[in-house]
């Protein structure tokens, strides 16, 4: 009897170890990311605008994201961050502000993820919310909300069991028609590319 308790006990502290010793399917990251915009807009219309009269600032913003880990290989990444002020300029001369908010999730393919070096790739979707419009002294707006298309390519430096340092590239479509006075004047291509570096943390 006693000896069957003592097989059981270490059965048991077995297993408890090696549940301990792998890891959680949970992963955050934070990187600073620098936003580039593609800067193109639907040319003629009322205004006769050229393809490159609408212009975003770029500017680099926190970024935080929350990965799922359905595999060792599969992932999915919920990319978050606050609502970002950016800049509008027309043929060069400033014309107003916006703010917007760029919620994205990708599902992603690690290629060697118990490796010292580890890329993937992803694609998913973004939902941008656009707000604090303030165009032309208010004669001007923007649509508010925009739906597009995510892709992703980034790689993850391993620095011990938990921590990571990573870089990452995604392309995201983001586009807003151009209002003035209530009329479409112009539809502005964002699409902008995000280059991150950062730090990871497996649990």
């Amino acid at each position: 009897m006693k000896k069957s308790a003592v097989i059981l006990a270490l059965a048991a502290l077995g297993l408890a170890t090696q549940a301990m010793a792998q890891q959680s399917p949970w992963q955050v990251r934070a990187r600073a990311v620098y936003i580039d915009p593609a800067d193109k807009s639907d040319a003629g219309g009322p205004l006769a605008l050229p393809a490159d009269a609408i212009t975003v600032s770029t500017k680099t913003i926190p970024e935080v994201d929350i990965s799922y880990f359905f595999t060792p290989n599969i992932a999915a990444e919920l990319i978050l961050t606050y609502p970002q002020k950016h800049d509008v300029y027309l043929s060069g001369s400033k014309i107003g502000t916006f703010k917007h908010l760029p919620p994205t999730l990708t599902l992603q393919y690690h290629f060697t993820p118990a490796a010292k070096v580890s890329p993937y790739l992803g694609a998913g979707v973004n939902y941008t919310n656009i707000s604090s419009v303030n165009l032309l002294n208010g004669a001007g707006s923007l649509d508010h909300n925009s739906v597009g298309l995510a892709l992703q390519a980034g790689v993850d430096f391993k620095i011990d069991r938990n921590w990571s340092f990573n870089v990452d590239v995604k392309k995201v479509q983001i586009r807003s028609d151009v209002m003035v006075s209530g009329a479409k004047v112009s539809a502005v291509k964002v699409d902008p590319v995000l280059i991150g570096v950062g730090f990871g943390y497996r649990f």
